[in-house]
């Protein structure tokens, strides 16, 4: 089983950066494919970002493409995101998540969810 942490969450101001950090534990990481979502207070929970096994796919929610990049290295058993020219519309708490087969951007295509990292921007 994969447990995952996130972390590297925090406030920033509109047109700002900041690198979101997924740890995993358990053997099955570097195999797995992986996902990213966001829950803003009174939505449901979003998808975000996801990438393949090898890291050499990856496909990105139509809000984030351009200015969010998705990445993993199989060694540290890390995934990232890194989040560039961020909006007060990117407010949520992020959620790092192992793909479990189905359609990629629906939630429930996905389990072993982390306890999430809030990421707050202002205007």
């Amino acid at each position: 089983q994969v447990q995952l942490v996130e972390s590297g969450g925090g406030v920033v101001q509109a047109g700002g950066s900041l690198r979101l950090s997924c740890a995993a534990s358990g053997r099955t990481f570097s195999t797995s494919e992986m996902g990213w979502f966001r829950q803003a207070p009174g939505k449901v929970r979003e998808f975000v970002a996801h990438i393949s096994w090898s890291g050499e796919i990856t496909d990105y929610s139509d809000s984030v493409r351009g200015r969010f990049t998705v990445s993993r290295d199989n060694v540290m058993n890390m995934m990232y995101l890194q989040m560039s020219n961020l909006k007060p519309e990117d407010t949520a708490v992020y959620f790092c998540a192992r793909f479990r087969g189905g359609r990629l951007y629906f939630t429930d295509s996905y389990g072993n969810w982390g306890q999430g990292t809030q990421v707050t921007v202002s205007r």
